[in-house]
């Protein structure tokens, strides 16, 4: 089943899920943008995909609203837009620095709104589109050392909650998955011991395209995803 889109913007780009992402996508045929705060890093995978790239913060109002219009005008609007960008301040509750916990929840959730926010008002009136995030096990339970994260995924995942009830009955297929577990990457491989233990960014981006097939007779909001050795 082919995808029912035509243009898609990842926000938050770079290795990873988010470049499986702009390959499968663009394999699909759709025009693809990638955005980040340092584009420059985008080249290779641009080069490769075709994709459009484009430099912006996400914390940022002024930035996003540039980036949507930029993207507007070299893409066309953007019908699938993806929310891949976060920010972590790890360490004892008690010693964190209150200037890096507020970057971190800004990256993570603030930027995650700013995003939607924009494509929202862009998909409204075609009662058309698909707005994705990617959440983490720390959207449903925080860890030790971990406070910053978890604020920004958990407030990354009420905010999909609240928009997915809002803008699926619009016509708006709005999804959070929750990736709990390592992604595998040329820095973290598999253990030699435990094959297949860790997530892999293909296998990740698949089930973003499968929940883009969906009909919306039957759409889902969240998607869990792990490996098949993960305690949750």
């Amino acid at each position: 089943m082919s995808l029912p889109y035509r243009t898609a913007l990842v926000v938050g780009a770079g290795a990873g899920i988010s470049a499986a992402l702009a390959r499968l996508l663009a394999a699909e045929g759709l025009r693809v943008g990638l955005a980040a705060r340092d584009a420059g890093k985008l080249a290779a995978l641009a080069a490769e995909t075709g994709a459009e790239t484009f430099s912006a913060d996400a914390a940022d109002a002024d930035a996003v609203a540039a980036l949507f219009a930029e993207a507007d005008a070299r893409l066309g609007e953007a019908d699938v837009v993806i929310y891949n960008a976060s920010a972590r301040a790890p360490g004892p509750l008690a010693s964190l620095d209150p200037e890096a916990v507020r970057q971190a929840v800004a990256v993570t959730a603030y930027g995650a709104f700013l995003v939607a926010r924009e494509a929202a008002r862009r998909m409204e009136p075609r009662g058309h589109g698909a707005i994705l995030f990617t959440g983490a096990t720390a959207g449903v339970k925080g860890f030790p050392l971990s406070a910053a994260f978890a604020m920004g995924k958990f407030a990354l995942r009420g905010l999909a909650q609240s928009a997915a009830r809002e803008l699926g009955p619009k016509g708006i297929h709005v999804a959070h998955f929750v990736v709990d577990g390592a992604v595998r990457s040329a820095r973290r491989p598999d253990p030699a011991d435990r094959p297949d233990s860790t997530l892999t960014p293909e296998g990740v981006a698949r089930a973003y395209l499968d929940v883009l097939r969906q009909p919306r007779d039957a759409w889902s909001f969240e998607v869990e995803l792990r490996p098949w050795v993960e305690r949750f």
